[in-house]
């Protein structure tokens, strides 16, 4: 599971009022949700793309801190995928990119950067 943070001065909340919606639209229907630290995630079972297996994704709740997106893209085997489905893989990759982009206001280079600004963080000092 990987959790995003938004861009400063911005909340999940304002920039994805309907979560439930916005994941339905961008990976298809919810069939139930899952905890994840004390909140629940919506989890798409039988997404519209081939080359998704399950998506989880939602809203992590922190006390005194804002909240956080929560997104984990189980993914098919692209050995197991027939010619048909392997060309939606560039569809997934937007599908994947365009709600992260809408949801944290980031594009891909940048939370790259701030990932990798969170485990230098946590790296030891020697």
């Amino acid at each position: 599971m990987k959790e995003y943070k938004m861009r400063r001065g911005e909340t999940l909340e304002e920039r994805i009022p309907d979560m439930e919606a916005t994941v339905e639209d961008y990976f298809g229907p919810i069939t139930g949700t899952e905890d994840f630290k004390g909140s629940d995630l919506y989890v798409v079972g039988e997404p519209k793309n081939p080359v998704f297996k399950r998506v989880v994704v939602g809203a992590v709740k922190y006390s005194g801190k804002k909240d956080r997106l929560a997104v984990n893209f189980e993914e098919a085997d692209p050995t197991d995928l027939s010619p048909d489905d392997l060309e939606a893989a560039g569809e997934a990759v937007n599908a994947k990119n365009e709600f992260l982009l809408e949801a944290t206001g980031r594009d891909a280079k940048s939370r790259r950067d701030s990932m990798k600004r969170a485990v230098e963080d946590d790296a030891p000092d020697y």
